[in-house]
């Protein structure tokens, strides 16, 4: 069993460490607090063909696996950009997977290219405020008008539908008491975000601000076959390669995150001296910081395992979930005890743990809480009647 990562892997961390070293904690606080887009990150990236890791070489990108892309994530949010850094990214990596796997020939040739080249961006139009984590209980609708569908119904939550030209969007197509199953009777569409049709409203929110989330209103939005992904009224199924790299890539920024805020703490602890010794030598301070790295190491483990899983085929949800869960709470644990090794300073914007820590504290609830993680262990691996 050989735990060191291979040539390519290495040199994905390396050069994903180098470009994001070049964007530092002044550039992340300015655009965080004007809630500006980081273009300049976000082109840096793509003009070095990081976006289409996982597209396939022939159209355009790198056919590489979830593993490569969480390696790339993990050392993008080990930098001062943190979890703002990571979804400038993560979006246009992982959520075109459904499309990867299961979109048309035509659909891959219109739109894998422009994705991986990074000149295509895409929202992922899921959660409802109504339905929650309940997903079988959307209520946006897609009807059926001749020759094409016409799209009505809100979603909620969608990153960067600012700078977005299309939404990949789960939408009703069947009325749920008419299906089998719940989770039937739902279809996935790549949509235009079309403005005529398409209302976005920003959500103010607590952290992660350079990376916009809004409210997505559709009115009578006609989506043509030609964006129907897969078969119609199976979208969830379809969905689910986008759900599970998306946790497995959250989890391994997680880490990443962790490490950024122990690194600012551990400098500050071998620096910041009260009573003639530097404040590291106390217990108090070493102890919560070797006591949260420790953490991050073995949700570390977790999350590569998991994209191993992913790319080798074998089931890899129990592991998806519990990576995320593991490495979101050893993240905020890290970010929280580093702000507690800076004192009142860490409560400061100019030290910036106090972003890390607001940034982290997302992950514990998106893109699925906690507590749903834990009800999916309890009932689908150890078999537990389910609670809810």
């Amino acid at each position: 069993m050989d735990f060191k990562y291979d040539d390519d892997l290495q040199n994905i961390e390396n050069e994903a460490s180098r470009l994001a070293g070049q964007f530092d904690d002044d550039y992340w606080r300015e655009h965080d607090e004007k809630h500006e887009f980081p273009w300049e990150f976000y082109n840096a990236f793509a003009e070095q063909g990081w976006i289409g890791v996982i597209v396939p070489e022939e159209y355009g990108g790198s056919g590489l696996g979830i593993s490569h892309a969480a390696v790339l994530l993990n050392a993008v949010a080990h930098s001062a950009g943190v979890q703002n850094a990571a979804s400038t990214l993560h979006l246009s990596i992982f959520g075109m997977g459904p499309v990867i796997h299961h979109g048309s020939e035509e659909l891959k040739q219109r739109t894998l290219p422009a994705t991986a080249s990074g000149a295509l961006h895409v929202s992922f139009g899921v959660t409802e405020d109504d339905a929650g984590t309940d997903t079988s209980r959307i209520r946006t609708f897609a009807r059926r008008d001749g020759d094409h569908w016409v799209i009505n119904g809100k979603k909620i939550w969608n990153t960067k539908a600012q700078q977005a030209q299309k939404i990949l969007l789960l939408a009703r197509t069947t009325p749920r008491e008419e299906c089998a199953k719940p989770l039937q009777g739902m279809t996935l569409f790549l949509a235009d975000l079309d403005p005529n049709h398409c209302e976005i409203r920003p959500i103010d929110k607590c952290g992660r601000n350079a990376v916009n989330s809004n409210e997505v209103f559709i009115q009578d939005l006609p989506v043509s076959d030609d964006d129907v992904i897969g078969e119609v009224d199976k979208g969830f199924y379809y969905l689910l390669d986008g759900l599970n790299p998306e946790r497995i890539v959250i989890a391994s920024e997680c880490c990443g995150i962790g490490r950024q805020a122990i690194d600012k703490a551990v400098h500050y602890a071998r620096e910041r001296e009260v009573f003639d010794r530097p404040i590291g030598m106390n217990q108090a301070i070493a102890h919560p910081l070797a006591d949260a790295y420790s953490e991050l190491e073995a949700a570390d483990l977790l999350w590569q395992k998991a994209a191993w899983a992913y790319d080798t085929g074998e089931p890899c949800g129990p592991l998806a979930n519990m990576a995320k869960l593991r490495a979101s709470e050893a993240s905020f644990k890290a970010c929280d005890r580093a702000v507690q090794t800076f004192g009142g300073m860490g409560y400061a914007k100019e030290c910036n743990v106090e972003r890390y820590w607001r940034e982290s504290r997302m992950s514990r609830i998106a893109p699925i809480s906690n507590e749903m993680v834990l009800n999916f262990v309890s009932e689908h691996v150890l078999g537990l009647p389910r609670s809810y």
